[in-house]
């Protein structure tokens, strides 16, 4: 395992080093220095969290750890938040956060789970992403919220988990609300609104979202969704 870290962590600065030379001399030794320095931070407070091998960019938060696992070598970028709510007002959950391995997102990622949400493996998802199993009030069904309450007082209520496939790609500002499964392999375009179910092997956006293109295992191409 400490081969392998140590592996993981010449790879990364060796593509710092070769990023720089697109950058005039003192311009690059600037940034050689503050991408290690970031590097090596964001690996501790991943470590901190219980994230071995994978790192955390810098002013990111990290709320019910316990309830939250991660596989190796994900990358979170700057200013994430990831919260598992075990406890809100007077409510109480068991909420479960599983990201798989190989897992990239850019800065602003926010994740909020009273139920359940999973990630599979090898998933890329763009700046500003926002997924959620749960809202602030029921606004459907038997038992619904008053609209005189304050909503930051209002229960927390989730309708079932979210459920993302492996080698899926998320835009940037792509919304998610549960209950939701994503398939394998499926691309969803930037500021997508997503609230329901999306097959395998699909490009989708749009908001309401809807299937744009399917991929033709037959040929190897992406054809326009009938």
């Amino acid at each position: 395992m400490l081969i392998n870290s140590i592996l993981s962590a010449y790879g990364q600065i060796r593509y710092i080093v070769r990023s720089a030379a697109r950058e005039r001399p003192a311009a690059a030794v600037v940034y050689v220095f503050r991408e290690t320095y970031n590097f090596v931070c964001s690996r501790f407070a991943a470590m901190l969290v219980g994230w071995p091998r994978s790192s955390l960019g810098a002013s990111s938060k990290v709320l019910g750890s316990r309830g939250i696992s991660v596989g190796k070598n994900a990358s979170l970028k700057r200013l994430a938040w990831i919260e598992a709510v075990f406890v809100y007002n007077e409510q109480s959950f068991n909420p479960t956060i599983k990201i798989g391995q190989e897992f990239f997102a850019s800065d602003r990622l926010h994740i909020s789970s009273i139920d359940r949400i999973e990630i599979g493996d090898n998933c890329l998802f763009g700046s500003g992403v926002y997924i959620s199993d749960h809202n602030h009030g029921s606004y459907k069904g038997r038992e619904q919220s008053n609209p005189f309450e304050p909503p930051i007082k209002r229960k927390l209520i989730s309708f079932g988990p979210v459920i993302i496939g492996s080698n899926v790609w998320l835009g940037d500002n792509v919304v998610i609300v549960g209950p939701v499964k994503i398939g394998n392999g499926v691309v969803i375009g930037a500021n997508s609104v997503v609230t329901r179910d999306i097959p395998d092997h699909v490009i989708a956006a749009g908001s309401p979202l809807r299937i744009l293109k399917t991929f033709n295992e037959e040929n190897g191409l992406w054809e326009k969704f009938e």
